[in-house]
């Protein structure tokens, strides 16, 4: 296979989307949850607070509280491990802030450390894939702490509230697991039952590719569930349906219904119980290999390729250096520039620059503009609601509870939508310590907002990122071996079920990251040109290899067991 690309020439800008941007979308299929969360895990430490007179603490929990907004789309077993790590990184952000605050006053050392930890926690956020919000609300926490008044004796016990406010998040995250254990696992799957109706219904590249992405998802999401129940087998079994609709998709989807799929998709999202699909071929060696696979990952040899998988997503190598290398000069930049012109509250600048940096140049313009227009109308919310937030102490809570509900609300339809709620409560947190003039805050805002943003985007145009187009090369590599092995291990009838198996989660997974970094270096600027024939090719071949080895399963595959109940009892 050539590596020959399809165009060549010198390294140049594409051209920057607009009203695309700007686009609203369908809001999540689990918007609520976040949002329902972060007011739980809110509530309770804020009207503490206000029974005890003590508002003014309100920064230092809050800082926990919002950890209730990561691990929503992971399953319990994982979401558990994930949302403590999440408490524990934000404390640790907060203790370094409230260190360096208590120790110097300097607005240019304080600047110099919030854009390090920006960068530090865009790098690990990204490197263990937590998902959104990322590094955004770290960064916000820890950049404020930065310039609040702070004496050394203070800190354990800001730092106390912080921890505990992060427990009660943690408790709150992982609640439902009691009432809807599978809940994660449920819509993992029926999201990949959707994307492989829609590939069976209309077979295309684009299709094609998001259902892969949606299986590879709920594979991997069922890997990483707690030990195997009557519901979760009845999932793998589903997800074999979705897999098989997409690997060799035909007009109508051939033998796959989409209607069908679709039908499984709604009853699976349901609170009933989980249909109990007829086997599809192969579905017996697919489920050992899953059995086999999960035993593999939570042994020792797993965990600790884990670890070293995450090392070299941070290695001297690793493609995220560019973005952290942006996100460092860009904070700085925006930092001292607002200081130079007087504004009072520089980490707001900080803020906006490290919110915009994303995968490329292209997704960070789009969240440029995005940023910008919702901090623009979200100051004008603010100054609509103020008076009413001035009523009283509790008025100013629910006000700012309200604001935390209709962000995470409103933020999956597009993200300056969402930004029209976070700012007037990013706002109102500062009436917590004390009312401050309208207009002082209002302008601040909008001016840290302008140049954060102009700075930051600024700063990812002239940091250029010539790492992508490898990423691209080392991924087109990866899914050649992953292929071959596929290959291998398909055309060999002594091959181990769970050997066969493996191999065709690699080469989906291979699919995935194949997709993910030729996307990611399209939208990069002053880079070479891209293999785009080799990467379509690539990506052919793969689907096909995982289409023959689907075919090629079903004669010689175990005999599925020869009952199956109509379906699994509701959790």
């Amino acid at each position: 296979m050539t590596d020959t690309p399809t165009r060549s020439g010198r390294p140049s800008a594409r051209a920057l989307p607009l009203a695309s941007a700007l686009r609203l979308s369908r809001p999540s299929d689990t918007w609520f949850k976040p949002a329902l969360s972060v007011v739980v895990a809110s509530a309770a430490p804020q009207l503490t607070l206000l029974a005890l007179g003590r508002l003014d603490l309100v920064m230092y929990t809050m800082a926990g509280s919002l950890c209730a907004l990561y691990g929503h789309g992971l399953p319990y077993a994982r979401r558990a491990g994930a949302v403590a790590g999440v408490v524990l990184g934000m404390t640790a952000s907060l203790a370094v802030s409230l260190v360096t605050a208590s120790l110097t006053g300097s607005t240019a050392v304080l600047i110099a450390v919030g854009a390090l930890l920006a960068a530090a926690q865009k790098v690990l956020c990204d490197a263990t894939r937590i998902g959104p919000p990322g590094h955004v609300i770290f960064t916000f926490v820890s950049s404020a702490a930065l310039f609040a008044p702070q004496r050394p004796e203070q800190i354990p016990g800001h730092l106390a509230l912080t921890l505990g406010a992060g427990a009660f998040a943690w408790l709150v995250a992982v609640a439902p697991a009691l009432v809807r254990r599978e809940g994660p696992e449920r819509r993992a799957v029926a999201r990949a039952l959707e994307a492989a109706a829609a590939c069976a219904a209309d077979p295309g590249p684009r299709t094609r590719n998001a259902a892969a992405a949606a299986v590879h998802a709920a594979w991997q999401c069922l890997l990483a569930s707690g030990r195997p129940t009557a519901v979760r087998r009845s999932l793998e079994r589903l997800v074999v349906h979705a897999q098989a609709a997409f690997v060799a998709p035909g007009p109508g989807g051939g033998t796959v219904d989409p209607d069908r799929l679709r039908a499984w998709a709604a009853l699976i999202r349901a609170r009933g119980p989980v249909p109990m699909p007829p086997p599809a071929p192969g579905t017996a060696d697919e489920l050992y290999g899953i059995d086999a696979e999960r035993a593999a990952l939570r042994a020792p040899q797993g965990r600790r390729a884990a670890r070293r998988a995450l090392l070299r997503r941070l290695g001297p190598g690793s493609p995220l250096l560019p973005v952290a290398v942006r996100t460092l000069a860009g904070c700085a930049l925006a930092g001292y520039l607002c200081a130079a012109l007087g504004v009072g509250r520089p980490y707001w600048a900080i803020v906006t620059a490290a919110s915009l940096y994303q995968a490329n140049i292209t997704l960070s313009w789009n969240r440029t503009l995005q940023r910008t227009l919702g901090n623009l109308l979200g100051v004008l919310v603010f100054a609509a609601v103020l008076p009413v937030s001035r009523i009283s102490p509790l008025a100013l809570v629910c006000c700012c509870l309200f604001f935390s509900f209709a962000a995470e609300a409103l933020i999956t339809r597009n993200y300056w939508l969402g930004s029209v709620a976070v700012t007037p409560m990013a706002l109102l947190v500062l009436e917590f310590g004390g009312a401050h003039p309208a207009g002082e805050l209002i302008g601040d805002r909008v001016l840290d907002t302008v140049l954060g943003a102009v700075v930051g985007f600024l700063a990812a145009t002239l940091v250029t990122n010539r790492r992508a187009a490898g990423r691209v090369e080392r991924a087109l590599d990866a899914l050649d071996r992953a292929r071959a092995d596929a290959e291998r291990t398909g055309a060999d009838p002594g091959a181990a079920p769970a050997t066969r198996d493996r191999a065709r989660r690699t080469l989906t997974a291979s699919l995935v990251e194949l997709r993910e970094a030729g996307d990611t270096a399209a939208g990069e600027w002053w880079q070479r040109a891209l293999p785009e024939q080799r990467l379509l090719a690539a990506e052919r071949a793969g689907h096909r290899t995982l289409a023959a080895t689907d075919i090629r399963r079903g004669p010689g595959g175990d005999t599925p067991p020869a009952v199956h109940a109509p379906s699994i009892g509701a959790e």
